[in-house]
């Protein structure tokens, strides 16, 4: 872990974790100048809490009835983060709302993983396999990853990056998702070291990446 930074990550799971573990595993190469201060888990089932014990790193689940308050959740993890000190939020498979009330507190330093080419393919239910039900049920030739900012709405926040790969013919959903997870694990890790540069400029919708 790479204490020495000062930019404390704090990632958003809900089930096995593996894009937060490309992340982590991108900060052990050096890949990353920041840490992952914290996961926040939406269950106490998700198996990405098992590489977050071993590799001690701090992590919490919100009580379960606390999701139905947006108030008392925003309050909950504004209140976890500033403890933490942390400058960028990761939705990495997080399937519960964001309440808006933390989205306008943290605006510009939450970013999400969309397993599509969004605009395309987003909004409300659609996350894991039935994004990539919907891909191949419209014919489409090819799909991808999106990193973008998150705001109140599902997946309409301005894109950092984005990433393509080709739909087979033969494809299942099963198959695509493998296929576009594997960017996932690229793409994200890559979108962090962004920030933890100080290398992204967002006016408005665009959003630039600027060298340092």
């Amino acid at each position: 872990m790479n204490l020495s930074s000062n930019f404390p990550i704090a990632v958003f799971i809900s089930g096995s974790g593996s894009n937060f573990i490309a992340i982590d595993q991108a900060i052990q190469r050096g890949e990353i100048n920041g840490h992952i201060a914290c996961v926040v888990s939406s269950t106490e089932k998700a198996g990405g809490l098992n590489y977050a014990k071993e590799n001690r790193i701090d992590h919490f689940t919100p009580p379960g009835n606390i999701f139905k308050n947006d108030v008392e959740l925003a309050a909950l993890l504004q209140q976890k983060m500033r403890a933490y000190k942390v400058k960028l939020v990761v939705l990495a498979g997080f399937l519960k709302k964001i309440p808006a009330e933390f989205i306008n507190d943290f605006a510009g330093q939450i970013i999400n993983i969309h397993p599509a080419l969004l605009p395309s393919f987003g909004g409300k239910g659609m996350y894991g396999k039935y994004v990539h039900e919907a891909v191949l049920a419209y014919g489409c030739k090819i799909s991808g990853a999106t990193v973008h900012l998150v705001n109140s709405d599902y997946d309409t926040g301005p894109p950092l990056i984005q990433k393509s790969v080709p739909v087979l013919n033969d494809d299942s959903a099963e198959t695509l998702a493998a296929r576009v997870l594997k960017i996932e694990h690229e793409i994200l890790p890559k979108a962090v070291s962004y920030f933890a540069n100080n290398a992204v400029e967002i006016n408005g919708r665009s959003v630039q990446i600027i060298p340092k």
